[in-house]
């Protein structure tokens, strides 16, 4: 196994795109390890890059916030205008791993591992955030929304790697959400889960709206049909309904020893219910 540390995103991307076996990247390395000391990879190549300019730093643009790849869990937490843009997002976040594994874990590493129950992705899908990806013919943008291909699994090209995340502005009158059910309350994967985000004109009617899924399906998914059943609504109780019909309708789980089919179908919207709701209130301003 090599481990190198390259200078430039540019010498990564080369790095990696020349190497013909298994790779891996650390820009926090939570789970890259644990998967090394398992034995479940034994990389060929193993590429560094938390140290590289701007890969630990939250800098704003265009009214929002664009977070290098090796930002932890903790940084992202202690960050106030990041918590008080996308509230939602930072939920997701701080729910991966214990407080230690906050201080190395990348929301970045956990949409790369390509999980479905990643707690992190679902904020970002909802958030409409894009990721910057640096490979071998350069840089490009792309939605998170487009990057998980399925369990374990990602659309990232041979030597791409995601450099940043991109959390947008956003109008006034604004909030999101995310909640999940696991069978423990700490320390847990998802056996479902929603995020939302809304926007509310000045009489509290829904004018905008994004709800995403983790967990009860092969990726993280957008659902239109659940944000279209609240929009032109004051989430009255029908539209509740209908969010959460449409959620569930969605779905596509797996039978396993955390959860049903069924049980995760009806959870799901459930959770899409409530995460709508304190999104909400989160728009007309409260905490």
């Amino acid at each position: 196994m090599r481990f190198v540390r390259p200078e430039t995103l540019e010498e990564a991307a080369t790095l990696l795109g020349q190497e013909s076996g298994v790779t891996r990247i650390i820009s926090g390395g939570t789970d890259v390890m644990v998967q090394m000391r398992s034995g479940l990879v034994a990389p060929d190549l193993v590429v560094d890059l938390k140290h590289l300019t701007g890969l630990r730093s939250i800098t704003p643009e265009a009214g929002g916030f664009r977070i290098g790849a090796a930002v932890s869990g903790a940084q992202l937490g202690e960050h106030e205008g990041v918590c008080a843009l996308w509230p939602g997002v930072v939920e997701g976040v701080q729910l991966i791993g214990s407080t230690q594994v906050q201080g190395r874990a990348t929301m970045v590493g956990n949409l790369c591992n390509g999980s479905p129950a990643a707690d992190a992705v679902p904020g970002l899908v909802a958030a409409d955030a894009t990721v910057r990806i640096m490979g071998p013919n350069g840089s490009r943008d792309c939605p998170v929304a487009e990057i998980p291909a399925g369990p374990g699994r990602t659309t990232l090209g041979k030597g791409e790697f995601v450099t940043s995340v991109f959390l947008p502005a956003r109008p006034e009158r604004s909030g999101d959400a995310y909640l999940r059910f696991t069978p423990r309350t700490e320390m847990d994967i998802a056996v479902a889960a929603a995020a939302v985000s809304l926007t509310v004109d000045a009489k509290g009617v829904v004018t905008a709206a994004r709800v995403a899924l983790g967990a009860v399906a092969p990726t993280v998914m957008l659902v239109p049909e659940a944000a279209a059943a609240i929009i032109g609504t004051t989430l009255d109780d029908a539209a509740q309904a209908a969010l959460a019909a449409a959620a569930s309708a969605a779905c596509n789980p797996i039978d396993d020893k955390r959860g049903t089919i069924e049980f995760r179908t009806r959870v799901a919207g459930v959770l899409a219910r409530r995460a709508a709701l304190i999104a909400l209130a989160r728009a007309g301003g409260q905490n």
